[in-house]
């Protein structure tokens, strides 16, 4: 590897906060300072870089922050970068900072805007896929994912017990945004009687016919990503309207699923990622997202990141035979 081109990184978070994000930044370090390069932490995403507020980051220290949630660098999101005025300032305070290289860990609007400023900055960015959602193509798994997944499991067990114990119909929203990533994995992962998600139909008329029979011996449990056009409360009064009978609670699991430690999984994988980020700018890479296929690492151009990574046919079919 030639690292004579890099000298000093700069990279931030940005959009929402995701568990592993911490332990991406200590790859990137760690790996930095095997190569004699040094490394700045951007202060709160595209705010701080337009602002200049840069910090000096060690490996020893972002060490201690690997077990934990959220992300020591702050994240924010940012109206004025949208405009080229704030991303012209952006650059200039990269450049009165002396950094040639940025290392972004965010979701897609992360890198839509990294597309929008490379058209005016010849720095090279190198995007770590830093999301609860797993909604980007180019990786397998988002950092966070797998955390956000666990968290939403463990809550919903619970919630199976009371629903058992009353014989209650629970509708349980999980986030995700427009991807049923998280409603699928959690779903199935707790023996859930129906899963909605944005991206399948035949969905919520599989349910309609379960909760059409159902006659409250036993708990029912529906988990809906707040992606899904219907909507929870949507969900709910659909059901009373097929079956009166029904004794229906709605849960919102909410920002709990972006918050806590990060999972085992999350924590090798930010470490994985930031490392290759850094590896990736050594080759001379840019403009390009890290991630994770088949279990290989790999490198996608931003233009392909920001597509939506769609639910697989396998998945699908898993729906379709865990809903009947």
């Amino acid at each position: 590897m030639d690292n004579s081109k890099t000298k000093h990184i700069g990279v931030f978070t940005s959009g929402g906060d995701s568990p592993g994000m911490n332990a991406a930044l200590y790859g990137t370090v760690k790996v930095a300072e095997q190569h004699g390069i040094r490394v700045s932490g951007i202060l709160k995403g595209y705010e701080g870089m337009i602002d200049g507020h840069f910090i000096p980051l060690e490996s020893q220290q972002l060490q201690k922050t690997v077990h934990r949630g959220g992300t020591v660098l702050k994240t924010a999101r940012s109206e004025r970068f949208m405009a080229v005025e704030g991303r012209q300032l952006a650059f200039k305070s990269l450049q009165n900072n002396d950094i040639d290289a940025v290392v972004a860990i965010g979701g897609d609007g992360t890198f839509k805007g990294l597309l929008a400023f490379s058209e005016i900055c010849e720095i090279p960015f190198i995007g770590i896929p830093g999301t609860i959602d797993n909604d980007i193509s180019g990786t397998d798994y988002t950092l966070g994912f797998d955390s956000a997944v666990n968290t939403a499991i463990e809550n919903i067990d619970k919630i199976k017990d009371t629903a058992e114990s009353h014989n209650r119909v629970f509708i349980v929203e999980v986030m995700g945004r427009d991807s049923g990533y998280i409603a699928i994995h959690s779903g199935l992962g707790v023996g859930a009687d129906a899963i909605l998600i944005p991206e399948s139909g035949e969905d919520f008329l599989q349910l309609l016919k379960k909760v059409k029979d159902y006659k409250s011996e036993d708990g029912f449990i529906v988990v809906v990503s707040e992606g899904d056009e219907l909507g929870a409360g949507l969900v709910a009064s659909k059901i009373k309207e097929i079956n009166s009978k029904v004794d229906l609670r709605i849960t919102k699991l909410g920002h709990v699923q972006r918050g806590g430690s990060p999972s085992s999984l999350d924590r090798m994988l930010g470490i994985r990622l930031g490392s290759a980020a850094v590896r990736a700018l050594l080759l001379g890479r840019r403009n390009a997202m890290v991630g994770v296929l088949d279990n290989q690492l790999s490198l996608t151009p931003f233009e392909q990141v920001v597509k939506q990574h769609q639910v697989n046919d396998e998945l699908q079919e898993l729906l379709k035979i865990f809903g009947k």
